[in-house]
């Protein structure tokens, strides 16, 4: 007898909490449609609900996201056009807006659109298994979800560029000397770090918490604005002229080879 299927999302809600969990362990939680689409549901439905205050953002280990799966990239990319597609979505954004602070918990690898989706946390931190790298370039794809954006503004200019332009890999120690991640802890010691902060904010003024954030986030959408616009742009034509799905599933294995390389993973 098959054990059975394990959702592709894990959602709990506990003490004002809501934990979302990217559960496709196997494939290091890559982005499928199924879970692109599970994941903005569940956005909506923690914002809707008034007993939420606080969400954390984390994946099953042993990584945080991997990124796009690559195999759905290779045989058409739908999983790229499912990603922002929704009237609610607004551009360079991966899921629907949320008045509730959003803190990620990146337990392992967080990479390109993994990256994106950690760069869209209000709050990171990260374990000591954890590093970051953007492989857009090395994949053929261009960034859609505000990682040229996002990045520069999180480790400077410079480093932005040049995790972009080599694919190569940020530890969870420079991460934290760039800024990207407010702390580094223990593996086992992340979540119960990350919802010690989050029961701080849960005990403090909703309505005051929830107006800051939201005065937070709009200044920085007038820097922004701008920059998601020629982004969005960027992606589009690239889509439109250069993105080559055959050339992707070519690239595939040599991708996830340098990647284990650079992170000391083992295949499997």
């Amino acid at each position: 007898m098959t054990a059975p299927e394990q959702p592709v999302l894990l959602v709990e809600r506990e003490g004002g909490i809501a934990t979302l969990t990217l559960n496709r362990p196997r494939v290091r939680n890559a982005l499928s449609s199924e879970l692109i689409v599970a994941l903005q549901s569940a956005m909506r439905e923690v914002d809707q609900d008034d007993e939420i205050d606080v969400v954390i953002l984390t994946g099953s280990d042993p990584a945080f996201c991997a990124g796009l799966d690559l195999r759905e990239v290779g045989a058409g990319g739908a999983n790229m056009s499912i990603g922002n597609t929704a009237t609610d979505i607004g551009v360079g954004a991966p899921w629907p807006a949320v008045r509730k602070p959003i803190i990620g918990a990146v337990n392992g690898v967080a990479v390109t659109g993994g990256l994106e989706l950690a760069l869209h946390c209000d709050i990171l931190v990260a374990s000591q298994k954890a590093v970051f790298a953007d492989t857009h370039a090395r994949v053929g794809v261009m960034p859609g979800w505000g990682l040229s954006v996002l990045l520069p503004r999180a480790v400077g200019t410079r480093m932005a560029r040049q995790m972009s332009l080599t694919g190569n890999y940020l530890s969870a120690d420079d991460a934290l000397r760039t800024g990207l991640v407010t702390a580094v802890l223990p593996h086992d010691e992340l979540l119960p770090y990350v919802r010690g902060l989050a029961e701080a904010m849960v005990g403090n003024d909703r309505k005051g918490v929830r107006t800051l954030l939201d005065s937070y986030r709009r200044i920085e959408a007038e820097a922004t604005g701008p920059g998601l616009a020629i982004e969005a742009e960027t992606s589009q034509a690239w889509r439109a002229g250069s993105f080559d799905p055959a050339e992707v599933e070519k690239r595939r294995a040599g991708i996830m080879d340098r990647g284990r390389a650079q992170t000391g993973e083992t295949a499997g």
